[in-house]
């Protein structure tokens, strides 16, 4: 490939993924790939490699074009700004006009399942910046990241030990996937040859309800595990109880009031299709963590 990549986020753990797979393809040359972060520091290794590292920060938007000159394709990897209402769909709506006026080819980025239709607290965020793309005329790339298999470290652990789960979301169904297998998908993305604009949605191959999930978890730890159905009000209340910060609290139970909802029940072939490999099953991955998940 003879475009450059550059990739928002490089530091984190998605994009660190998404970064290292690029680079394993062979497809692209170090130096024609760019890796950004708030702090390049953190990807000095990467610099070493011959990567170019750039401080890109999208709470300053005067400098985001010129971080991002000389780039063809951009990867806009959704931030964690929830605690500040409105701050997040500012920051990617900034980092979308930056890379338009910088001259790239394409845009990608990193959404959600289903935005235009979802119980999420934050869903508006990807929907405003999907169509802020879309506004731009460029071709696009839009990833709609399911729920990280990782995500269930959140819940299952303190579960695992009280042998309880307490759980909104009701007869609900997800499919879970890897957070590996999310990156190495957005990875075949950025690397395509194919000049139309896609949208993707990557999942896990089954969605489950959490009667099931809990069911696998037991199986791979040898632990009893119940699941406590509650309604989204008395999930609120053990969240503050357990400690989680107010801000959170409603997003955190609007991840159960969505898959309760089935508005997040969906099962792609999408990461399979642009990793060509099958995502790892959920009892894979709890065999494979079932140590750290009883810690």
């Amino acid at each position: 490939m003879s475009e450059t990549i550059l990739i928002t986020g490089a530091s984190g753990q998605l994009g660190r993924i998404v970064l290292d797979q690029v680079l394993a393809s062979g497809k692209v040359a170090p130096a024609s790939v760019i890796a950004a972060s708030r702090d390049p520091s953190k990807l000095a290794a990467y610099a070493e490699k011959g990567v170019q590292v750039r401080k890109v920060d999208f709470d300053d938007p005067a400098a985001l074009p010129a971080a991002f000159a000389g780039a063809d394709r951009i990867l806009i990897v959704s931030t964690d700004a929830l605690g500040e209402p409105g701050k997040r769909l500012a920051q990617h709506k900034a980092a979308v006009e930056a890379a338009a006026s910088a001259g790239a080819k394409r845009i990608l980025y990193t959404s959600m399942p289903q935005p235009d239709d979802s119980a999420v607290t934050f869903a508006g965020d990807h929907l405003g910046t999907e169509n802020a793309i879309k506004a731009t005329g460029l071709a696009y790339t839009i990833f709609r990241n399911g729920w990280y298999m990782e995500n269930l470290f959140m819940a299952l652990p303190h579960a695992l030990q009280t042998g309880q789960w307490h759980s909104a979301s009701g007869n609900g169904r997800i499919a879970h996937v890897a957070r590996r297998d999310v990156g190495e998908a957005i990875a075949a993305g950025l690397l395509a040859s194919d000049g139309e604009s896609r949208t993707y949605t990557l999942t896990g191959a089954a969605a489950r309800t959490t009667e099931e999930i809990a069911a696998a978890a037991s199986r791979a730890t040898g632990r009893p595990l119940r699941v406590v159905h509650v309604t989204d009000a008395e999930l609120a209340g053990g969240l503050k109880a357990a400690g989680l910060p107010d801000f959170l609290v409603p997003t955190v139970v609007s991840f159960d009031t969505n898959t309760r909802e089935g508005k997040i029940a969906m099962a792609t072939g999408d990461v399979e299709a642009l990793t060509g490999h099958k995502p790892t099953s959920l009892e894979d991955f709890l065999s494979e963590n079932a140590q750290a998940l009883q810690a």
